[in-house]
């Protein structure tokens, strides 16, 4: 039997990132403490995440349910500016008139006062704390619930809530995962999805332009509606279709009415549930107007895809799967999660036989990994290369510490490692424009620097991921979520 590797990190490191964000900068210039800043990086590199954890003496039960706050590093001629806000949601506003904590969180966050102060409030607080992407004249912080939040792209002020010129209808669910396609059917653009959820759920799936006069303009839009509950936070796309995937959960509303769980905490896995594949026609592709195709998948729990692509006839997703949906119970602390507890997630591919229904899986990696993303560019088509965050051990669940690049082909991988003290999030690539060649750019990441209790920016080859640059930024930021690179218009 092999044992893995004992753990190289110290908890307290990890934990120690878990703070409020108390101050707002603007446009403060960031330094390198060690390299140079590739001049070739024009543009901002975008973050969201939960930056209010605390209020009051009362902490948030999941760091999801803190307020969203966004991060910008503008990069222009080899120097870089960060300046960061807090999305002035008007559950934040209220919060922040009142000093106290007025709202449940949907991962278990309670308002102080026990079971009785909960039960039977069942508002949501739109925190729009999970995404942030640049959409037209407007920055969009999203959350899945809600309609998003447009944020001016230079100063990071929150001009409110937005509905998109009319698309969204108030309180419609609109994804904080969207794909951006490169211009597999013509011009870029935007596609993202809202899921009205119940025992049928609704899939409403929409497509924006991104470039010229009519950024931000709906292009494209279909409603589908399947059997069972839905709990869809990411899905793939490639030129001919938006693939989702309905993990085999149940959803038990009554301890979120009655004031004992967050609406999360009453997610189930179904063992004797059955995934589902649900393919549906873009209406830019080559099977508009056709119904979806549903089809069988593998036993395990999804957040987050690779990417997908289809190979003559055959549908293939890259993904990261879970043997059951990992949650934080009504009793215990995150701050004291045990990780040998939870499943880690494993990347793995399914090749979708759409003429006979099968289903093919293949394990592409062993080393726990998330948020794994392609090159931009070739989002949809067959790729060779991945970048993602990795636990420092081989095998076994901790926390994220290593940027890794993988060779899908060949299973070659190479690291990046922030340990023992750092630990990494979401790594973002950024195309080299000068170039066709898929892994030439650079990997962004904002990584927690557990030795001094702050943030680094970490700059990347995203080739040999040797490192370009370390700027060290006068904030604490916490473990955060997705962020965007808009290049300089």
């Amino acid at each position: 039997m092999t044992v893995a590797p004992a753990r190289s990190y110290d908890r307290s490191d990890w934990a120690s990132a878990f703070v409020n964000v108390d101050e707002e900068l603007t446009d403060v210039a960031l330094t390198p403490v060690r390299g140079t800043v590739p001049a070739e990086l024009q543009g901002t590199f975008y973050r969201n995440g939960p930056g209010r954890l605390e209020r009051d003496g009362h902490r948030v039960h999941h760091p999801f349910d803190g307020d969203g706050m966004i991060a910008a590093m503008r990069f222009e001629n080899g120097r870089v500016q960060l300046s960061n806000r807090y999305v002035r949601t008007e559950g934040w506003l209220a919060e922040e008139k009142a000093g106290r904590v007025l709202y449940r969180g949907v991962f278990g966050s309670q308002k102080p006062g026990g079971r009785l102060a909960n039960a039977f409030d069942l508002r949501l607080k739109n925190i729009a704390n999970t995404n942030v992407v640049r959409l037209g004249d407007q920055l969009l912080a999203l959350w899945e619930a809600a309609e998003p939040y447009a944020l001016d792209p230079r100063t990071l002020e929150t001009r409110g809530l937005s509905r998109l010129d009319g698309v969204l209808n108030k309180g419609e669910a609109f994804s904080a995962h969207p794909r951006f396609d490169p211009g597999h059917n013509g011009s870029p653009c935007m596609v993202t999805f809202g899921v009205n959820t119940g025992p049928r759920s609704t899939i409403r799936l929409m497509e924006f332009a991104t470039e010229g006069p009519e950024a931000g303009q709906l292009l494209h839009e279909r409603s589908d509606t399947f059997s069972g509950f839905a709990f869809l936070h990411d899905f793939a796309i490639t030129p001919n279709w938006a693939i989702f995937l309905q993990n085999a959960i149940a959803f038990n509303p009554l301890p979120f009415v009655l004031g004992e769980k967050g609406a999360a905490q009453c997610l189930r896995s179904k063992p004797d549930g059955q995934a589902k594949f649900w393919l549906v026609p873009r209406d830019s592709g080559s099977f508009a107007g056709q119904p979806p195709r549903i089809i069988d998948a593998p036993e395990g729990f999804v957040f987050h895809h690779l990417n997908a692509w289809e190979d003559c006839g055959d549908v293939v997703v890259e993904s990261i799967y879970y043997s059951d949906f990992p949650g934080i119970g009504p009793d215990e602390d995150f701050m004291d999660v045990d990780f040998d507890l939870i499943p880690e997630g494993l990347l793995e591919q399914c090749r979708i036989r759409l003429d006979s229904g099968e289903v093919e899986t293949t394990r592409l990696s062993e080393r726990c990994c998330e948020f794994a993303m392609v090159n931009p560019d070739r989002e949809g088509l067959d790729c060779r290369y991945a970048w993602m965050a990795a636990a420092a051990r081989e095998q076994g669940n901790d926390p994220l510490q290593v940027v890794k690049k993988l060779d899908l082909q060949t299973g070659e991988r190479v690291i990046w490692d922030a340990g023992p003290r750092g630990f990494v999030s979401e790594p973002l690539m950024v195309p080299d424009p000068s170039t066709d060649q898929e892994d030439a750019g650079w990997v962004l990441d904002l990584v927690w620097n557990g030795a001094r209790s702050a943030s680094d920016l970490v700059i990347l080859d995203a080739c040999d991921l040797s490192e370009q640059a370390v700027l060290e930024l006068p904030l604490a930021i916490p473990h955060g979520l997705h962020g965007s690179w808009a290049p300089q218009r």
